[in-house]
């Protein structure tokens, strides 16, 4: 999916609005490569539709889909003045019937980010940590007993 540019982007929304909406996408849409944990997000104060770079990168074209069919049922209810929200039923009901996702899946890049690996001294249960742990303020969530620092990767 490399070879996806802003413009082919855009050509992708309308055919997929024109598709599952029967309606035209005719704003904005764009790559974002600050967003971290989404795959993409709308603004209704603009009318945009932001899409993570990375997921065009490393997911297949299904996963892209998916996050901008989720976006475009924000999008078009916004526009129609109805709940565009999570929370409410007509975005729920929409995403149930253009068969778009409610969340999108995880990075490969970012599913396995454990840097330090703990356990317990007393039980032996493992805790798999992004950022380092104070073993002698935290202990055991199970026991309480003592940590300790099996590896740092």
């Amino acid at each position: 999916m490399d070879h996806l540019n802003e413009a082919s982007l855009y050509r992708l929304v309308n055919h997929l609005s024109q598709t599952h909406f029967n309606k035209p996408f005719v704003h904005v849409v764009r790559f974002n490569s600050r967003l971290r944990t989404t795959g993409g997000r709308y603004i209704p104060a603009i009318n945009t539709i932001e899409i993570n770079p990375k997921y065009a990168l490393e997911m297949d074209h299904e996963e892209l889909v998916g996050i901008i069919k989720h976006e475009l049922c924000h999008y078009h209810l916004h526009i129609e003045g109805k709940g565009y929200k999570h929370r409410d039923r007509d975005f729920k009901d929409l995403l149930k019937a253009t068969g778009s996702p409610r969340h999108c899946q995880p990075l490969p890049s970012l599913k396995e980010q454990s840097n330090y690996i703990y356990s317990c001294r007393s039980c032996g249960l493992t805790y798999k940590r992004k950022r380092r742990v104070n073993t002698s303020k935290y202990v055991c969530g199970k026991c309480r007993g003592r940590l300790v620092m099996r590896e740092h990767v």
